[in-house]
Order: C-alpha cells, then structure tokens, then sequence
C-alpha cells in the first residue's frame, strides 16, 4: 500500500509531525512502545522544529519512545556531519529524551565496518531476533536524494544487494567516503515508511521512486517496498511537479 500526498511546502514538516505523534501514540496503545528510525541529511531539521514547537512532550509519553538512525556518516557524534549530534542539539537536548531510548551508531569507532556489526548487534539486542530476522520498526522515516538514493543506500553500491545483514558499511566512491546504513530487508520489513520530499531538484528522482520501472541499482528509493506495512510519501508541489498521476 502507496500513497502519495501533495502540500504546501510549510504545510509538510508539521503533517509529518502530525503522522510522528499518530504512529507513536498507536504503538504505544497496542505494544508498549514506539520504535523509529530517523532519516539523515538536511530533511529532518524542519521535522525536528515542528515536533519540538508543536509540543511533543505533551503528547507522546516519550520515555516509551526508542530512537534509531536509517543511516549515519563515518565521522565522529560530535561532528557537525552527524546525524546523530543534529537529532542530539535540535531534538533530543529540547524534549529531554532519555539517552537511554537513543541507540546511535557508535562513530567513535575507527573500523566504520565494526560500527556496522556493533549496531546490527544493539538492534539484535533490542529487538530479540533469532538468526535471520530483522527488527520490524513501528515507523522508518527517509528522505531522497536528487540521485534517488535513500538513507545511505546509493546508486551502483554494493549495499544494495544485501539480503542478509541488518546493517552495514556501504562505500560510495562518488564521494569519496563510507558510509553506514540500514538495509533494504530491515526498511521494508517497518510497519510504516514516510518519505519527506521537498524541492524542484528532487522531482526526477520522485518521478522514477514512484512511478518509474523497479530498478535498484540506479533508482534505491523506488525498492522501497515493505512487505506488510504502508508507504507514504510526502512531497511539496515542486517536488511533484513531474509526478503524472496527482
């Protein structure tokens, strides 16, 4: 199930909020509670604004909420790169989230493939797999790059063809760097995926996500596909101006 909603681009940060609170306060209802992994880059800052103003902590009883991350640079938490350190300063300082409900990947590491397996290991740990499942998180968040890569899953890597690993260090040699991602079989194995679409530069790679020929290799996003959970997509007008079917 796929569905896809055109805003106003001020109208979408806080929408985004609004699906945040109704999966969270759903989950909780129904397990005890919430598990999320937040998107990386530039897309989550106006989401982080719009929980922390929009008054989360009011809402959502957030020490039965648990903060993981889709993606990760291999730099340190401290630098201004990372996705965790922007989630740390903008979201989890403000609302006073337990760091105890944060499980970040551990960038301190020097070995960027030893800070895979130690965070495939933590979401084991958590989650209580046996051999061979994935964690089933109550929402994945992502956003999309203007190459229609997603979380750190990049054309032509070879993460993409990973079946069997929860998480994993994925080299991108366009920017010369690694980096560390979740896979294909653990984002569409959530209950809920949302992507957060803005901007004229990422309207091609929308138009092949959505409505272009399922190829991995040089269009990620559009292999993102849960298996038993809802896809949605939320993208401004600009964004979506090439999308056919409004």
């Amino acid at each position: 199930m796929a569905a896809v909603q055109i805003l106003e681009e001020k109208a979408l940060f806080p929408r985004l909020a609004e699906e945040f609170v109704t999966c969270a306060k759903k989950a909780i209802s129904q397990r005890g509670r919430f598990t999320v992994a937040l998107s990386g880059g530039s897309t989550p800052v106006r989401f982080y604004q719009a929980l922390v103003e929009g008054g989360l902590a009011s809402k959502v009883d957030l020490s039965k909420v648990y903060f993981f991350f889709g993606d990760e640079r291999d730099v340190s938490p401290e630098s201004e790169r990372s996705n965790y350190r922007l989630a740390r300063d903008l979201f989890f300082k403000p609302l006073s989230v337990p760091s105890s409900n944060v499980i970040r990947w551990m960038t301190e590491i020097i070995d960027a493939k030893e800070v895979a397996v130690k965070y495939e290991q933590s979401l084991r740990r958590f989650f209580e797999l046996k051999p061979g499942e994935f964690p089933v998180f109550d929402l994945v968040l992502l956003g999309l790059g203007d190459d229609c890569h997603t979380a750190s899953l990049f054309p032509n890597t070879d993460a993409l063809k990973v079946t069997d690993r929860i998480a994993v260090m994925n080299r991108v040699e366009i920017l010369d760097s690694n980096r560390l991602t979740l896979t294909f079989p653990v984002i569409n194995s959530a209950r809920k995926i949302i992507f957060a679409v803005t901007g004229p530069e990422k309207a091609e790679a929308l138009k092949e996500a959505v409505e272009g020929e399922r190829n991995c290799s040089r269009f990620p996003a559009g292999c993102v596909k849960p298996t038993d959970g809802e896809l949605v997509w939320l993208a401004d007008k600009d964004a979506a101006a090439l999308l056919k079917k409004k």
